[in-house]
């Protein structure tokens, strides 16, 4: 088992609400729940047979690990650091909700050791946020912005969505307008995509789902692009835009193909293990995670190993999303794949790298699916 340090993933499942459009593992939970769960999450934790293996990143997803007290979120972090001892400089994130946060909290989560801070905004317009289902309002995210600041996070990002019900390119650039205005040290903007078993994918079923077309989809993403571009965001992930020394370091792991460890209900890893790399995933009801954590029951409920074909074309897809793009000496790429996507002018081979063209990027898939 390897010993060098690993990206570490903890996921907090519960929500204020369910938001229409969200199919991930997430619960508008109350109560005793959250304290139940809290503890069964440091149980996993101390009992992990990787403990002792430095952490690089850390990173609290959800869900909405801002729902939890800050007491509970701190205990979480502590626990994790105890198992998994942070590298010196090492990037600790948790996500949150503007609804769901204020100073006392972000002042007890960066004492605690966060140092990074990442607000689901999504809109900075009423109508936007009705629409899909969030609880904070407009004016909450720059409250929220301020709170993290006074509370001495000098790292932080913006979730923006676009192709929004209802949304077109004048409201889209006056979210952008507003998300600049607060000066974030990182931008994401990613593009709505409808998902089976959403409340979103039902009204998109019976058409009555008002999602801007597709011209208007590829024109609110160039004006993105070339507005962060000019703003000094450059782009270096297809979704995501950074001043200079605030790239996301979690996520960089992720789209680089190397190991993660997943903590939480409904938490993914994958770690190399017997010359393969072998994924899992926990139980994903906080209900059941729980009761096999208390009843020392397996709590995995999805697993999967990979062979070299599948870590390969992993590498391809998740690569090739990257500005830096893809060294051609170190991944087994489709020739014929290559001289297709060069000559539709989707990618570049130069200085022995493989990167989408602006044009590509709309291709994103596909191109993947080439050099494969």
């Amino acid at each position: 088992m390897s010993s060098s340090p690993i990206a570490v993933y903890v996921h907090v499942p519960f929500c204020p609400s369910k938001c229409g459009y969200c199919d991930f593992n997430s619960y508008a939970m109350t109560g005793n729940i959250h304290g139940r769960t809290v503890r069964a999450m440091v149980a996993e934790l101390k009992s992990s047979p990787h403990a002792g293996r430095s952490a690089k990143t850390i990173f609290f997803g959800g869900g909405t690990p801002t729902f939890l007290a800050a007491e509970q979120i701190t205990l979480l972090l502590k626990t994790v650091i105890e198992v998994h001892p942070p590298i010196e400089g090492a990037e600790i994130t948790s996500e949150g909700n503007p609804g769901t946060v204020d100073w006392p909290k972000f002042a007890a989560m960066r004492e605690a050791g966060f140092n990074r801070i990442s607000l689901g905004a999504q809109s900075f317009q009423s109508d936007d946020l009705l629409r899909l289902g969030r609880v904070h309002e407009a004016s909450d995210v720059a409250r929220a912005v301020g709170a993290a600041r006074s509370a001495g996070f000098e790292n932080l990002n913006l979730d923006l969505m676009f192709a929004l019900p209802g949304q077109n390119l004048r409201g889209w650039n006056a979210n952008l307008d507003l998300a600049l205005a607060l000066k974030p040290d990182h931008l994401s903007l990613y593009c709505l995509t409808i998902e089976p078993n959403t409340r979103f994918y039902r009204h998109f079923l019976r058409g009555t789902l008002d999602q801007p077309g597709e011209d208007m989809q590829v024109a609110m993403y160039d004006n993105a692009v070339a507005r962060m571009e000019e703003a000094g965001y450059p782009l270096y992930e297809i979704s995501n835009f950074a001043q200079p020394g605030h790239q996301s370091q979690h996520n960089l792991c992720y789209w680089r193909g190397e190991e993660y460890l997943g903590y939480g209900p409904g938490a993914v890893g994958c770690v190399s293990e017997k010359g393969k790399r072998h994924r899992t995933t926990k139980m994903k009801h906080p209900e059941r995670y729980c009761e096999s954590i208390e009843s020392g029951l397996n709590l995995i409920c999805e697993e999967e190993w990979l062979d070299e074909d599948a870590v390969r074309l992993e590498r391809i897809m998740l690569g090739i999303r990257l500005k830096e793009g893809l060294p051609t000496d170190k991944v087994t790429l489709d020739q014929t794949g290559i001289a297709t996507c060069l000559k539709r002018n989707w990618i570049t081979n130069e200085n022995g790298r493989l990167r989408l063209t602006p044009a590509g990027r709309h291709f994103c898939s596909e191109v993947a699916t080439h050099l494969a």
